[in-house]
């Protein structure tokens, strides 16, 4: 790719310009050089030519669809289901066929199960201008359907589910809770954090997979701290929903109302507001957050916050020895706040690819349907042993008399597959320019920790406190985000974790095309991946 010049604009006089639209007495027009002209030219070709050059990158599926063809191990939601909730195989191909043929008259031609519509499947073809075509990003094969992977982040997911009214700060003494432990512990396939000694603690329950998310509290600094928009501000809780408890709810806990669901048939809307706003401090919380959300809301927030805090930019901004310039349009607020919702949009396009073209992964609701049938005699599902023997999957049934997941939102997951989550690319691509705009190694100043509560935040003391900076609160803010959507039933581990790390890419991509377009004297900018290594855009 081209490097950025700094030169100076060339501009020139252009008579015949100036005759016609400027008037007697004003200063005539000027017009951007053919130099300049070419000069974008250029770049835009350089940045096509690198990508050009990388070939075509391969995107390995799991091979559920070649091994049950009526779709029973990948997504089928919103389309016509028998009794048992499974789709015909020749419905399951005409689906294939709609997408494949990759056309809106094709996939209007669907005939679906109910009234709610499939969420956009043409988005995963879209083109982009900047950074990485959605096509040349690619994850790694989903966990199949009948693999230790599936069944372990699926016992996850259940103990999730029946601990989500528990406070997090709970987790190492509960006793439920360290049932949790000690079955996640037990699984060999779990790929969640453990502690030193390989074991899953209190401590590292249903935490994220960076080593941020470990540190200090479970809620990040960058959802808890106040912050203002202009003259409004924010920092007094945010609405929630009742806990079982005090009279809350889960959702399609009957076979009736599951097998409704997967038909795409619209619920009656169904909501317990808790009329106190609370800081997030158990998992119900995180479900709502992320519930109702606006795509890069948690970041965009974020980033009033750290101004609030005064936190410093990267070392390497231009501007930060200038005497005479501030950023602003460039290496300034606003182009941070402008790339975050530029990478968000371009990650959305990667991850709706992989969701409906390359995986189409069965949600966890209508694997919990899966299982359910196996438990109840009604089917034979190759399903792993360890969720069909899972103690929190007969915690559920104790509580409901079926094995269904119980669902946080009374509509289920959405109408779009599971693998990976929208949420997860957006939290990579976020905090990928977070870090990248701000000295990650700031340490965030005096650290709050929610009340059991949720009603105020309380100074957190722990030994750890020196560790809490942004770089470390960035990614447990992607880890809170990601795994929010977990708690409430609607993905599985591996779903977040991929589509963070996806994320990331989409973002390191914007920022090497734009890397070439400054005039200022822009280095690179250096900061920490989620997996721990440097990078330098």
């Amino acid at each position: 790719m081209a490097a950025a010049s700094g030169a100076a604009p060339l501009l020139r006089f252009d008579a015949q310009a100036s005759a016609s639209e400027n008037s007697p007495g004003q200063k005539p027009v000027e017009r951007a050089s053919d130099d300049r002209l070419a000069k974008s030219y250029d770049l835009r070709v350089d940045a096509a030519k690198l990508e050009l050059e990388q070939g075509a990158v391969p995107h390995p599926a799991n091979g559920d669809e070649a091994q049950f063809p009526n779709g029973i191990a990948n997504f089928t939601k919103g389309l016509p289901h028998d009794q048992l909730g499974e789709t015909d195989v020749r419905i399951y191909q005409d689906y294939l066929t709609a997408l494949g043929a990759g056309s809106q008259a094709a996939v209007d031609a669907l005939v679906l199960g109910g009234k709610l519509p499939l969420v956009n499947p043409l988005a995963g073809l879209a083109f982009d201008l900047e950074g990485a075509d959605s096509h040349q990003l690619a994850i790694p094969a989903a966990p199949s359907f009948s693999s230790a992977q599936r069944a372990a982040e699926t016992v996850e997911v259940y103990w999730q589910a029946v601990l989500r009214d528990l406070p997090f700060s709970q987790y190492s003494t509960d006793p439920t809770a360290l049932l949790a432990v000690a079955e996640l512990s037990a699984l060999a396939a779990f790929t969640g954090p453990r502690d030193s000694q390989g074991k899953v603690t209190g401590a590292t329950l249903f935490r994220g997979f960076t080593p941020g998310d470990l540190i200090g509290p479970y809620v990040s600094q960058l959802l808890l701290k106040p912050f203002s928009y202009g003259v409004a501000v924010i920092g007094a809780g945010y609405k929630t929903e009742l806990p079982l408890s005090q009279g809350g709810s889960d959702y399609l806990t009957t076979f009736a109302d599951w097998l409704s669901c997967q038909n795409g048939t619209a619920p009656a809307a169904v909501v317990h507001p808790d009329p106190t706003p609370r800081f997030p401090r158990l998992g119900r919380d995180l479900g709502v957050y992320v519930h109702t959300d606006t795509p890069y809301e948690a970041y965009f927030n974020a980033a009033q916050m750290l101004a609030a805090l005064g936190a410093p930019l990267n070392p390497a901004n231009p501007y930060k020895k200038s005497k005479t310039e501030a950023g602003f349009v460039t290496f300034g607020t606003p182009h941070l706040l402008a790339l975050l919702g530029e990478v968000s949009s371009r990650a959305l396009k990667a991850v709706w690819y992989e969701k409906w073209y390359v995986h189409r992964v069965i949600r966890p609701e209508e694997f919990g349907g899966r299982i359910h049938l196996n438990l109840t005699g009604q089917k034979n599902y190759p399903i792993d042993a360890s969720i069909l023997d899972s103690r929190a999957v007969h915690e559920v049934f104790a509580r409901n008399n079926t094995y269904l997941l119980p669902l946080q939102y009374r509509e289920g997951c959405p109408q779009h597959p599971s693998y990976a989550q929208g949420h997860g690319v957006i939290a990579g691509a976020c905090v990928t320019v977070l870090k990248w705009f701000f000295d990650e190694s700031f340490v965030i100043p005096e650290p709050v920790v929610p009340s059991d509560d949720g009603t105020e935040l309380l100074p957190y003391g722990g030994s750890d406190a020196a560790q809490i900076t942004i770089g470390n609160e960035a990614d447990k803010l992607a880890g809170n985000i990601g795994i929010g959507r977990n708690f409430a039933g609607v993905h599985y581990r591996s779903d977040y974790q991929e589509g963070l790390l996806l994320g990331e890419a989409l973002a390191i991509s914007v920022l090497r095309d734009q890397a070439a377009n400054y005039s200022e004297n822009y280095q690179g900018f250096t900061f920490t991946r989620f997996d721990g290594r440097p990078e330098t855009v």
